[in-house]
């Protein structure tokens, strides 16, 4: 994620914190110095603060490592100032297994919460969950009631929370994805019209609690549709087969003229059946600068690049895509050349698919009527 810098990796995730969590800091110790207090009771609440972010890191870690356990590797996770976010390759096509890595999440704060409830208890401090303080009070109990809180709030059955996933983990076990994802969506929606609705009276930051939840809802349900939409179309029905290639010992000049003339800017640069790089926009411009048309397109090309497979599903084959950062990926069929996959034509055979599936209906809709009953 842009402007966000590393803090490290544990398990081999690297862990970022964004650059607005700064103005969060900012902003507790700014009130706390507003409101009269001394520098060292806004410290304190600093510290309170990115205690409260070290269990939710925690927390995504749990996320993380139950994906690894069913085979899902984690890009990243990174801190904000409305949580964290820990970014899967992918959610887990089977039920079950999604169930275990959503609630693994709220179980790493349930585990911390039941930790420093035993602690406070055989140490003597009664913990108490109604002592909770912002300012001032036992750091330790006011920690173990905010983990309750995020158990709580984590648990809610509405996306983006980890109680939406829950549910449509447990809706997947009787109904297709697409039908478990649009019916926790709405739920989701529901449970965010009724905070919105008592924010309206009592509690305004519930609307924007409602707004998230809402905005999170109608995201996972589009996400849903995309997934099942992607999972059983190969990347053969959405390349591109028209394209140009290079051969190694071209000049830069024969680039330029590809792709002056048509759409392409990446060039899969071949030497017999085999691909023996990429060259890209951004190289043949540097290419250019360092030694004129008349240098060999061997000398600019890219020679790490990734392959998709022609029979390959395109939801792994974009994981793929974006992975790389690249616009293009060549497409192989038994080690040869025989494809192009690109985000815009992608976006177009699925608009093109989404364009059929509607006249489609409509004709279904019309003939229905005239069906004997």
């Amino acid at each position: 994620m842009r402007w966000s810098w590393r803090l490290g990796s544990f398990a081999g995730i690297g862990v970022y914190v964004h650059a607005t969590f700064l103005l969060l800091v900012l902003f507790i110790l700014f009130a706390n110095l507003h409101e009269g207090k001394s520098l060292t009771t806004a410290l304190a609440g600093v510290v309170f603060v990115v205690a409260i972010f070290v269990c939710i890191v925690l927390h995504e870690f749990g996320h993380a490592l139950a994906a690894r356990h069913y085979g899902i590797r984690t890009r990243d996770i990174t801190l904000l100032p409305i949580g964290g976010l820990s970014r899967l390759e992918r959610m887990p096509d089977v039920p079950i297994q999604e169930l275990w890595v959503a609630l693994a999440g709220p179980a790493v704060n349930a585990v911390i919460a039941g930790a420093i409830f035993l602690f406070d208890w055989l140490s003597g401090s009664r913990p108490n969950l109604a002592a909770f303080r912002w300012a001032g009070g036992g750091f330790l109990n006011n920690l173990m009631v905010v983990n309750f809180w995020l158990l709580a709030f984590n648990l809610i059955p509405a996306f983006p929370m980890d109680g939406g996933r829950v549910l449509r983990a447990l809706l997947a076990r009787r109904v297709d994805y697409t039908r478990a994802t649009f019916i926790a969506a709405r739920v989701g929606q529901a449970i965010a019209f009724f905070f919105g609705l008592f924010g309206l009276f009592y509690d305004p930051f519930l609307l924007f609690i409602a707004l998230f939840v809402w905005l999170g809802a109608e995201q996972e349900a589009v996400m849903g549709h995309a997934h099942n939409s992607l999972a059983a179309i190969p990347v053969q029905r959405a390349m591109l087969t028209e394209f140009h290639t290079l051969q190694p010992d071209e000049t830069l000049a024969v680039a330029i003229d590809h792709l002056l003339k048509g759409w392409q800017q990446d060039f899969p640069v071949v030497f017999g059946d085999r691909v023996l790089g990429v060259l890209t926009r951004e190289s043949l411009v540097r290419a250019l600068a360092n030694g004129g048309t008349d240098a060999h397109v061997r000398d600019a090309m890219t020679r790490e690049f990734s392959t998709v497979d022609s029979h390959q599903m395109l939801e792994p084959a974009l994981t793929t895509l974006r992975d790389c950062k690249c616009r293009s990926l060549p497409v192989l069929h038994d080690g040869q050349l025989v494809g192009l996959l690109t985000m815009d034509n992608v976006g177009e055979f699925l608009m093109i698919q989404a364009a059929l599936r509607h006249r489609q209906a409509q004709q279904t809709r019309a003939i229905a009527p005239h069906s004997p009953s």
